[in-house]
């Protein structure tokens, strides 16, 4: 959307009245001819607009999608969203955000997609990303920490998607499962994935890919037991827009103030708080192979305090928990 365009919808979204063709000519210097392409091009983007003879133009319904125009002014950022790219559909987020962070895309830049055609979660499973419904979007890191700092980041979008959800949506009983989902009544309803690019002593960037079941009516059967949405959960549809702009506002602040400390000290009660496997018997699997007992906590740094049979509690960095049956 180019500038203008922008502008005039700007104004349409200023106004509860028509405004009339003249006073649009008036205001952006151009023609009536000009103002129709305009108008022309916001309603081939989704947005409803009503063009009434002798009373001019009014804005009456958006197409719901998280793009910069509906988007920025709604954040709170210095640099998290203001660099925002939309597609409709891409492969995945995480891999075209690898893209944009070779190429130099300052930190706090975003990519969001519609859909995706490859979405991925962690141990390679598949994320189901329809168009229209949900949120699928990637945040660009270049943190000033050593890299053995960089595993702590999952937990801090975590953080920051369970505020913004709390916020946006209102009262949800959501809880945060170690190291990187949402649930809500025990059902995901967001997932992260963080990738990077790193040497034994230099970060090239972080990848932080989030995706938020938000409007999703039905959830998939081969996912059913597991998986919710907002919708689902709250009874209403939620904006995309004010959904990623609340999690970008949240994010912001949570980051800064992370890489100026040492540690997680600062959000462990957060974590704790609304831990969902805090003293739980679990079984966790990793590349490694499983490791059973009670969950204690959450070290400074990250891992799971998982304490065993035998008393000895285990510092567990990396895995995918499950709840003993």
């Amino acid at each position: 959307m180019n500038q203008l365009t922008l502008q005039i919808l700007c104004r349409l979204k200023a106004s509860d009245m028509f405004l009339s063709g003249g006073e649009l000519c008036r205001e952006f210097g151009m023609t009536r001819s000009a103002v129709w392409k305009h108008i022309s091009r916001l309603r081939k983007d989704g947005y409803a607009i009503e063009a009434v003879s002798g009373r001019g133009y009014r804005l009456s319904g958006s197409p719901g999608l998280p793009v910069p125009e509906e988007v920025a002014p709604l954040l709170t950022t210095e640099r998290f969203g203001r660099n925002l790219v939309f597609h409709k559909e891409v492969d995945s987020t995480n891999m075209q955000a690898k893209v944009l962070a070779r190429q130099g895309a300052p930190e706090g830049s975003v990519l969001v997609a519609d859909s995706q055609t490859g979405g991925r979660g962690r141990m390679g499973r598949a994320w189901v990303s329809p168009p229209g419904a949900n949120l699928y979007f990637s945040i660009i890191f270049r943190p000033p920490v050593p890299p053995v700092r960089l595993s702590q980041i999952p937990l801090l979008a975590a953080v920051a998607v369970h505020q913004a959800l709390c916020t946006a949506v209102g009262r949800l009983p959501a809880m945060i499962k170690w190291p990187n989902d949402i649930l809500i009544k025990g059902r995901k309803v967001c997932g992260i994935l963080c990738e990077m690019e790193i040497e034994p002593d230099m970060t090239h960037f972080v990848v932080a890919g989030i995706g938020v079941n938000v409007n999703l009516k039905e959830i998939p059967a081969e996912i059913g037991q597991i998986a919710t949405s907002l919708f689902l959960e709250s009874g209403r549809e939620q904006s995309r827009a004010g959904i990623l702009s609340a999690i970008l506002n949240h994010f912001e602040p949570l980051y800064d103030k992370w890489f100026e400390a040492d540690d997680l000290c600062e959000l462990l009660p957060y974590l704790d708080r609304y831990a969902w496997l805090k003293d739980r018997e679990v079984i966790v699997d990793n590349f490694n192979g499983s490791l059973a007992g009670c969950v204690r906590g959450m070290s400074r740094t990250g891992e799971l305090l998982l304490e065993s049979e035998d008393g000895t509690v285990h510092q567990v960095s990396s895995g995918e928990a499950h709840i003993r049956k």
